[in-house]
C-alpha cells in the first residue's frame, strides 16, 4: 500500500492540507500549515482544536497504517491540549501496541517553535 498517496488522497486531510512526511515501521511525522481558515481566533492565527485533533489522528492513523498495510479506523482518540498551537503544527507518531484487533498509537503534536501544543493516544481497528 501507497501509505503517502492513500493519506494525500483523503478528502478531509486534503481539505486541510495534512501532509505525511515520514512513515516508517510504526512511526509517522506530519504537518499542517497554519492559515487563517483553521484558527479559531480573529486576532492572531492559533489552530482550532479540531484542527490539531484531526492532525494527530491522521498521523497515528499512518503510523500504524506502516505496519498493518490497510486503512485503520478511529476507535477511539483522546487528546489533552497544552498550549495554544500557533504557526505551522508538526505530529510525531508511535505505535505502542500492535495487535490484531486493535493498535494503540502516541501522537505527540509541535507549535512551529517547538512547544509541544498536544498529547494525544489514538485506538484503531486493525482487524
Amino acid at each position: 500500500m501507497d501509505i503517502e498517496a492513500f493519506f494525500e488522497n483523503m478528502p478531509f486531510a486534503d481539505l486541510l492540507d495534512i501532509e505525511i512526511t515520514t512513515v516508517d515501521n510504526g512511526y509517522a511525522e506530519g504537518h499542517i500549515q497554519m492559515r487563517e481558515e483553521l484558527s479559531w481566533n480573529e486576532d492572531q492565527i492559533m489552530a482550532h482544536g479540531g484542527v490539531t485533533f484531526t492532525l494527530a489522528d491522521t498521523v497515528g492513523g499512518a503510523a500504524l497504517v506502516s505496519l498493518v498495510d490497510q486503512p485503520v479506523p478511529t476507535i477511539d482518540m483522546r487528546i489533552d491540549y497544552l498550549e495554544a498551537g500557533t504557526g505551522d503544527l508538526r505530529a510525531e507518531a508511535d505505535v505502542v501496541r500492535h495487535g490484531g484487533d486493535v493498535g494503540v498509537v502516541s501522537v505527540e503534536v509541535y507549535a512551529e517553535d517547538g512547544t509541544q501544543v498536544a498529547d494525544a493516544r489514538g485506538v484503531y481497528k486493525t482487524g
